[in-house]
Protein backbone atom coordinates (compact mmCIF):
# COMPACT_ATOMS: atom_id res chain seq x y z
CA UNK A 1 0.00 0.00 0.00
CA UNK A 2 1.07 3.22 -1.23
CA UNK A 3 2.47 6.51 1.74
CA UNK A 4 -0.45 8.13 -0.09
CA UNK A 5 -3.38 5.43 0.13
CA UNK A 6 -2.24 4.22 3.84
CA UNK A 7 -2.79 8.17 4.86
CA UNK A 8 -6.74 7.90 2.90
CA UNK A 9 -7.34 4.77 4.89
CA UNK A 10 -6.14 5.86 8.19
CA UNK A 11 -8.30 8.95 7.88
CA UNK A 12 -11.16 6.97 6.55
CA UNK A 13 -10.98 4.84 9.79
CA UNK A 14 -10.37 7.20 12.21
CA UNK A 15 -13.83 9.17 11.06
CA UNK A 16 -15.38 6.04 11.22
CA UNK A 17 -14.72 5.36 14.73
CA UNK A 18 -15.65 8.98 15.84
CA UNK A 19 -19.03 8.80 13.89
CA UNK A 20 -19.70 5.51 14.90
CA UNK A 21 -19.36 6.57 18.17
CA UNK A 22 -21.43 9.71 18.04
CA UNK A 23 -24.21 7.67 16.34
CA UNK A 24 -23.84 5.49 19.40
CA UNK A 25 -24.07 8.15 21.60
CA UNK A 26 -26.94 9.88 20.33
CA UNK A 27 -28.91 7.14 20.16
CA UNK A 28 -28.74 6.44 23.63
CA UNK A 29 -29.51 9.64 24.76
CA UNK A 30 -32.49 10.48 22.84
CA UNK A 31 -33.81 7.40 24.39
CA UNK A 32 -32.60 7.85 28.16
CA UNK A 33 -35.47 8.24 30.33
CA UNK A 34 -33.27 8.16 33.65
CA UNK A 35 -31.07 10.83 32.41
CA UNK A 36 -34.20 12.79 31.65
CA UNK A 37 -35.65 11.96 35.18
CA UNK A 38 -32.48 13.55 36.35
CA UNK A 39 -32.73 16.36 34.23
CA UNK A 40 -36.30 17.26 35.83
CA UNK A 41 -35.17 16.45 39.11
CA UNK A 42 -32.15 18.98 39.40
CA UNK A 43 -34.31 21.53 37.72
CA UNK A 44 -36.23 21.67 41.04
CA UNK A 45 -33.01 22.77 43.01
CA UNK A 46 -31.37 25.92 43.37
CA UNK A 47 -29.01 26.69 40.19
CA UNK A 48 -25.96 27.67 42.18
CA UNK A 49 -26.58 24.45 43.90
CA UNK A 50 -26.85 22.11 40.69
CA UNK A 51 -23.47 23.90 39.13
CA UNK A 52 -21.64 23.69 42.71
CA UNK A 53 -22.37 20.18 43.01
CA UNK A 54 -22.03 18.93 39.20
CA UNK A 55 -18.68 21.19 39.26
CA UNK A 56 -17.10 19.07 41.93
CA UNK A 57 -18.35 15.53 40.53
CA UNK A 58 -17.37 16.89 36.88
CA UNK A 59 -13.55 17.57 38.63
CA UNK A 60 -13.87 14.35 40.16
CA UNK A 61 -14.15 12.45 36.67
CA UNK A 62 -11.07 14.33 35.26
CA UNK A 63 -8.73 13.28 38.41
CA UNK A 64 -10.49 9.70 37.98
CA UNK A 65 -8.86 9.74 34.06
CA UNK A 66 -5.85 11.62 35.04
CA UNK A 67 -4.95 8.89 37.40
CA UNK A 68 -5.44 6.47 35.12
CA UNK A 69 -2.90 8.21 32.01
CA UNK A 70 -0.49 8.23 35.00
CA UNK A 71 -0.98 4.53 35.90
CA UNK A 72 -0.95 4.12 32.44
CA UNK A 73 2.23 5.93 31.88
CA UNK A 74 3.75 3.93 34.76
CA UNK A 75 2.75 0.30 33.14
CA UNK A 76 4.29 1.26 29.82
CA UNK A 77 7.58 2.83 30.94
CA UNK A 78 9.52 -0.88 30.58
CA UNK A 79 8.07 -0.85 26.96
CA UNK A 80 8.20 2.46 25.71
CA UNK A 81 8.31 5.64 27.82
CA UNK A 82 5.47 7.97 26.99
CA UNK A 83 4.87 11.99 28.13
CA UNK A 84 1.94 11.94 30.57
CA UNK A 85 -0.32 14.13 28.04
CA UNK A 86 0.78 11.35 25.59
CA UNK A 87 -1.31 9.14 28.38
CA UNK A 88 -3.68 11.37 28.69
CA UNK A 89 -4.64 11.00 24.90
CA UNK A 90 -4.30 7.81 24.14
CA UNK A 91 -6.60 6.81 27.85
CA UNK A 92 -9.08 9.38 26.39
CA UNK A 93 -9.07 8.04 22.34
CA UNK A 94 -9.38 4.68 24.48
CA UNK A 95 -12.60 5.73 25.91
CA UNK A 96 -14.05 7.03 22.36
CA UNK A 97 -13.37 3.44 21.07
CA UNK A 98 -14.89 2.02 24.53
CA UNK A 99 -18.00 3.16 24.37
CA UNK A 100 -19.40 0.61 21.42
CA UNK A 101 -17.46 -2.52 21.68
CA UNK A 102 -18.25 -5.45 23.89
CA UNK A 103 -16.34 -5.17 27.55
CA UNK A 104 -14.57 -2.09 26.46
CA UNK A 105 -11.82 -4.36 24.25
CA UNK A 106 -11.59 -1.29 22.07
CA UNK A 107 -10.31 0.47 24.52
CA UNK A 108 -6.60 -1.60 24.24
CA UNK A 109 -6.91 -0.78 20.36
CA UNK A 110 -7.41 3.29 21.33
CA UNK A 111 -4.48 3.16 23.42
CA UNK A 112 -1.71 1.05 21.90
CA UNK A 113 -1.91 2.85 18.36
CA UNK A 114 -0.21 5.36 20.28
CA UNK A 115 2.76 3.36 20.49
CA UNK A 116 5.05 2.42 17.67
CA UNK A 117 4.08 -0.47 16.01
CA UNK A 118 6.53 -3.27 17.74
CA UNK A 119 5.52 -2.39 21.11
CA UNK A 120 1.69 -2.81 20.79
CA UNK A 121 1.05 -6.36 21.13
CA UNK A 122 3.18 -5.58 24.58
CA UNK A 123 1.50 -2.78 24.97
CA UNK A 124 -1.88 -4.78 25.23
CA UNK A 125 -0.45 -7.05 28.06
CA UNK A 126 0.68 -4.04 29.84
CA UNK A 127 -2.68 -2.72 29.89
CA UNK A 128 -3.84 -5.98 30.68
CA UNK A 129 -1.91 -5.61 34.15
CA UNK A 130 -3.38 -2.45 34.99
CA UNK A 131 -7.23 -3.65 34.26
CA UNK A 132 -6.73 -6.41 36.53
CA UNK A 133 -5.12 -4.61 39.17
CA UNK A 134 -8.28 -2.51 38.66
CA UNK A 135 -10.14 -5.73 38.86
CA UNK A 136 -8.77 -6.78 42.38
CA UNK A 137 -9.66 -3.74 43.72
CA UNK A 138 -13.25 -4.30 42.52
CA UNK A 139 -13.68 -8.03 43.60
CA UNK A 140 -12.73 -7.32 46.45
CA UNK A 141 -13.94 -4.61 47.97
CA UNK A 142 -17.05 -5.87 46.35
CA UNK A 143 -17.51 -9.19 47.50
CA UNK A 144 -16.41 -7.78 51.47
CA UNK A 145 -19.61 -5.20 50.73
CA UNK A 146 -21.94 -8.14 49.77
CA UNK A 147 -20.76 -10.27 52.64
CA UNK A 148 -22.12 -7.42 55.06
CA UNK A 149 -24.89 -6.70 52.97
CA UNK A 150 -26.40 -10.66 53.30
CA UNK A 151 -25.49 -10.41 56.94
CA UNK A 152 -26.75 -6.88 57.76
CA UNK A 153 -30.49 -7.41 55.54
CA UNK A 154 -30.20 -11.38 57.36
CA UNK A 155 -30.75 -12.88 53.79
CA UNK A 156 -29.45 -15.96 55.07
CA UNK A 157 -29.02 -18.07 58.07
CA UNK A 158 -26.25 -17.09 59.97
CA UNK A 159 -24.37 -20.46 59.69
CA UNK A 160 -24.92 -19.98 55.91
CA UNK A 161 -23.68 -16.14 56.16
CA UNK A 162 -20.32 -17.56 58.13
CA UNK A 163 -19.98 -19.88 55.05
CA UNK A 164 -20.15 -16.63 52.98
CA UNK A 165 -17.66 -15.02 55.02
CA UNK A 166 -15.38 -17.78 54.70
CA UNK A 167 -15.69 -17.85 50.88
CA UNK A 168 -15.14 -14.39 50.37
CA UNK A 169 -11.74 -14.73 52.28
CA UNK A 170 -10.69 -17.04 49.81
CA UNK A 171 -12.33 -14.93 47.03
CA UNK A 172 -10.33 -12.19 48.28
CA UNK A 173 -6.61 -13.98 49.06
CA UNK A 174 -6.85 -15.85 45.39
CA UNK A 175 -7.52 -11.94 43.42
CA UNK A 176 -4.57 -10.72 45.79
CA UNK A 177 -2.22 -13.57 45.30
CA UNK A 178 -2.91 -14.08 41.45
CA UNK A 179 -2.37 -10.29 41.17
CA UNK A 180 0.80 -10.36 43.03
CA UNK A 181 2.34 -13.25 41.43
CA UNK A 182 1.57 -12.19 38.05
CA UNK A 183 4.76 -13.80 36.83
CA UNK A 184 2.99 -16.99 37.47
CA UNK A 185 1.16 -16.38 34.09
CA UNK A 186 4.38 -15.68 32.33
CA UNK A 187 5.97 -19.01 33.59
CA UNK A 188 2.66 -20.89 32.79
CA UNK A 189 2.72 -19.74 29.48
CA UNK A 190 6.24 -20.36 28.45
CA UNK A 191 5.51 -23.97 29.97
CA UNK A 192 2.76 -24.77 27.10
CA UNK A 193 4.77 -25.30 23.16
CA UNK A 194 2.35 -22.96 21.18
CA UNK A 195 2.21 -20.10 23.39
CA UNK A 196 6.15 -20.07 23.57
CA UNK A 197 7.04 -18.69 20.28
CA UNK A 198 4.81 -15.66 21.37
CA UNK A 199 6.96 -15.04 24.91
CA UNK A 200 8.22 -11.58 23.13
CA UNK A 201 5.35 -10.45 23.88
CA UNK A 202 4.10 -11.80 27.12
CA UNK A 203 7.81 -11.91 29.04
CA UNK A 204 6.52 -8.41 30.42
CA UNK A 205 5.35 -10.18 32.30
CA UNK A 206 8.28 -11.21 34.47
CA UNK A 207 9.27 -7.63 34.87
CA UNK A 208 6.59 -6.31 37.07
CA UNK A 209 7.93 -6.39 40.59
CA UNK A 210 5.62 -7.29 43.82
CA UNK A 211 6.76 -3.58 44.41
CA UNK A 212 5.40 -1.97 41.18
CA UNK A 213 2.40 -3.92 41.41
CA UNK A 214 1.63 -2.60 44.70
CA UNK A 215 2.40 1.04 43.83
CA UNK A 216 -0.25 0.20 40.48
CA UNK A 217 -2.29 -2.03 42.71
CA UNK A 218 -2.75 2.15 44.88
CA UNK A 219 -3.17 4.09 41.68
CA UNK A 220 -6.13 1.46 41.16
CA UNK A 221 -7.29 1.81 44.19
CA UNK A 222 -7.10 5.85 44.37
CA UNK A 223 -9.95 5.54 40.88
CA UNK A 224 -11.77 3.39 43.33
CA UNK A 225 -11.84 5.83 46.02
CA UNK A 226 -12.67 8.62 43.48
CA UNK A 227 -15.44 7.01 41.30
CA UNK A 228 -17.15 5.97 44.76
CA UNK A 229 -16.84 9.63 45.99
CA UNK A 230 -18.99 10.55 42.60
CA UNK A 231 -21.75 8.03 43.70
CA UNK A 232 -21.53 9.10 47.22
CA UNK A 233 -22.32 13.14 45.92
CA UNK A 234 -24.86 12.50 44.00
CA UNK A 235 -26.87 9.52 46.28
CA UNK A 236 -26.04 12.20 49.26
CA UNK A 237 -27.70 14.89 47.36
CA UNK A 238 -30.46 13.51 45.40
CA UNK A 239 -31.37 10.46 47.42
CA UNK A 240 -32.30 11.81 51.66
CA UNK A 241 -31.93 9.43 54.50
CA UNK A 242 -29.16 6.79 53.06
CA UNK A 243 -26.50 6.36 55.48
CA UNK A 244 -23.29 7.24 54.86
CA UNK A 245 -22.22 3.38 55.21
CA UNK A 246 -25.27 2.17 53.26
CA UNK A 247 -24.17 4.05 50.46
CA UNK A 248 -20.94 2.92 50.23
CA UNK A 249 -21.50 -0.57 50.57
CA UNK A 250 -24.24 -0.16 47.75
CA UNK A 251 -22.00 1.66 45.48
CA UNK A 252 -19.23 -0.96 45.83
CA UNK A 253 -21.87 -4.08 45.66
CA UNK A 254 -23.07 -1.79 42.17
CA UNK A 255 -19.16 -2.10 41.10
CA UNK A 256 -18.89 -5.38 41.67
CA UNK A 257 -21.73 -6.74 39.91
CA UNK A 258 -21.25 -4.57 36.79
CA UNK A 259 -17.94 -6.27 36.73
CA UNK A 260 -19.01 -9.29 36.18
CA UNK A 261 -21.62 -8.92 33.73
CA UNK A 262 -20.58 -8.77 29.87
CA UNK A 263 -21.67 -5.84 28.37
CA UNK A 264 -21.27 -2.29 26.34
CA UNK A 265 -20.56 0.92 27.71
CA UNK A 266 -24.15 1.93 26.00
CA UNK A 267 -26.09 -0.80 27.31
CA UNK A 268 -24.30 -0.67 30.89
CA UNK A 269 -26.48 1.79 31.80
CA UNK A 270 -29.79 -0.24 31.79
CA UNK A 271 -27.43 -3.20 33.76
CA UNK A 272 -26.39 -0.21 36.26
CA UNK A 273 -29.62 1.23 36.75
CA UNK A 274 -31.54 -2.45 37.01
CA UNK A 275 -28.62 -3.33 39.27
CA UNK A 276 -29.07 -0.25 41.70
CA UNK A 277 -32.77 -0.50 41.94
CA UNK A 278 -32.67 -4.24 43.44
CA UNK A 279 -29.92 -3.31 45.89
CA UNK A 280 -31.08 -0.10 47.13
CA UNK A 281 -35.21 -0.72 47.76
CA UNK A 282 -33.39 -2.59 51.22
CA UNK A 283 -32.68 1.16 52.03
CA UNK A 284 -35.09 3.51 50.11
CA UNK A 285 -38.39 3.63 48.02
CA UNK A 286 -37.09 6.34 46.11
CA UNK A 287 -36.64 4.84 43.30
CA UNK A 288 -36.53 7.76 40.66
CA UNK A 289 -33.76 9.39 42.27
CA UNK A 290 -31.76 6.17 42.48
CA UNK A 291 -31.80 5.75 38.50
CA UNK A 292 -31.14 9.61 38.23
CA UNK A 293 -28.08 9.44 39.96
CA UNK A 294 -27.20 5.72 38.00
CA UNK A 295 -28.00 7.94 34.60
CA UNK A 296 -25.92 11.50 35.84
CA UNK A 297 -22.46 9.51 36.86
CA UNK A 298 -23.14 7.36 33.67
CA UNK A 299 -23.06 10.29 31.62
CA UNK A 300 -20.55 12.43 33.40
CA UNK A 301 -17.94 9.50 33.40
CA UNK A 302 -18.73 7.27 30.14
CA UNK A 303 -20.28 9.89 27.29
CA UNK A 304 -18.83 12.95 28.06
CA UNK A 305 -14.92 11.09 28.21
CA UNK A 306 -15.93 9.64 25.16
CA UNK A 307 -17.36 12.76 23.12
CA UNK A 308 -13.85 14.50 24.37
CA UNK A 309 -11.43 11.20 23.29
CA UNK A 310 -12.93 11.68 19.92
CA UNK A 311 -10.33 14.74 19.49
CA UNK A 312 -7.93 12.51 19.85
CA UNK A 313 -8.75 9.55 17.75
CA UNK A 314 -7.12 11.85 14.61
CA UNK A 315 -3.97 11.58 16.64
CA UNK A 316 -3.64 7.49 16.11
CA UNK A 317 -1.16 6.35 13.86
CA UNK A 318 -2.16 3.10 12.37
CA UNK A 319 0.84 2.39 10.60
CA UNK A 320 3.62 3.66 12.57
CA UNK A 321 4.65 6.02 9.33
CA UNK A 322 4.83 8.83 11.24
CA UNK A 323 7.72 10.12 14.29
CA UNK A 324 6.45 9.21 17.75
CA UNK A 325 5.03 12.37 18.93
Amino acid sequence: MTPRAKRLFSIFIKIAIVVFAFWFIYTKLTSNDDLKRFVVLINTLPTAEIWFVISIVMALMLLNWGIEAIKWKRLIKPIEPITLWKAIESVFCGLTWAIFTPNRVGEYGGRVFFLSPKRRIVGIVAMAVGNMGQMVITNVFGAIALSIFIFSFNLLDYRLCLAVFAITAIFCLFFLLFYFNIKWLNTLLLSIKYTRKYKKFYIILARYRKIELLKILLFCLARYLIFSTEYFIMFYWLVPGISYFNILMLVSILFFVQSSLPSLDLLDIGIRSVTALFFFKFVTDQSTPVVACIASIWFINIIIPAILGSYFVFKLNFFGSNKNR
